[in-house]
């Protein structure tokens, strides 16, 4: 067997298992490669919200990202939730050193329960330091409202937000969260390069599973990039990924809200589990 490729997440910690680097290292694992850690926070959550943050100095987060680019050959970098403004600059400082290749900067800036994870001003850092540095960025459609600076109302307005995230250096940048006027129907993800736009269409899988994805599609991209897929198949291949996920993961009872959704194929390798049956 050749030596696996290495991805690393720089993302906080998930104590339910469901997001954050947990569904990163899942992520990688499901496709063959290597991931390597820097933890920005410790949260206490489960599948029904988040119950406290601690977030991790921006000193020891650099130190934890130096000591595996040292060493390992990573060939991707993602980014999750970044907690506060310090650590949201000192990661743009690294991108600006050439130590964080195929950067993957998803800005997470609120769970899917609501609780907040980013202190408040660091969406400038974002925009303006840190996401020129990413060569994909993958908001949903309410941390694009953001960072733009103003509401989404519809399919139109989420393509003229990813273009303007684009021009600023991205060479890709993809919203993901569905249509405004359908969500319940469809997902839709807006795929923007600068000059160009092309919006994906598909029936909205009916689960409650679906703590996470957000973490697993932009872990997917970067494990793409890691692989030598260029942004497009990443893209491609991470939206086919989770779109498994979320089907495999349809029926499981873990916890009492929002559960994972199946990274690594449980569903099709163990059909019959005593929790798909109840």
């Amino acid at each position: 067997m050749t030596t696996p490729r290495t991805a690393l997440t720089i993302a906080g910690s998930d104590s339910s298992g469901g997001a954050g680097v947990q569904a990163d290292l899942r992520t990688f694992a499901a496709h063959g490669v290597h991931g390597a850690t820097a933890v920005t926070a410790l949260t206490a959550q489960n599948t029904v919200g988040v119950q406290g943050v601690h977030p991790v100095p921006a000193s020891f987060v650099e130190q934890q990202v130096r000591s595996v680019v040292d060493d390992l050959d990573v060939g991707a970098v993602k980014t999750g939730m970044l907690a506060t403004v310090e650590i949201v600059a000192t990661v743009a400082d690294l991108a600006a050193a050439g130590l964080l290749p195929n950067l993957v900067v998803d800005p997470v800036m609120v769970s899917s329960t609501g609780a907040r994870l980013l202190d408040q001003g660091a969406e400038v850092v974002y925009r303006d330091v840190l996401i020129p540095r990413a060569r994909v960025v993958t908001p949903n459609r309410s941390e694009a409202a953001v960072l733009v600076g103003r509401e989404l109302r519809t399919v139109d307005d989420i393509a003229d937000a990813a273009q303007w995230l684009a021009a600023s250096g991205p060479e890709l940048v993809v919203i993901t969260g569905g249509d405004p006027a359908g969500e319940e129907r469809e997902t839709v993800d807006v795929v923007a390069t600068d000059g160009d736009v092309v919006v994906h269409r598909s029936r909205r899988i009916d689960t409650g599973n679906d703590h996470g994805t957000g973490c697993s599609f932009s872990s997917a991209v970067a494990v793409g990039l890691a692989q030598g897929h260029d942004p497009v198949g990443a893209v491609d291949r991470a939206r086919a990924f989770v779109r498994r996920g979320l089907a495999g993961a349809a029926h499981w009872r873990l916890g009492a809200g929002h559960g994972p959704i199946d990274h690594l194929g449980w569903s099709r390798t163990h059909p019959h589990t005593p929790q798909e049956r109840t």
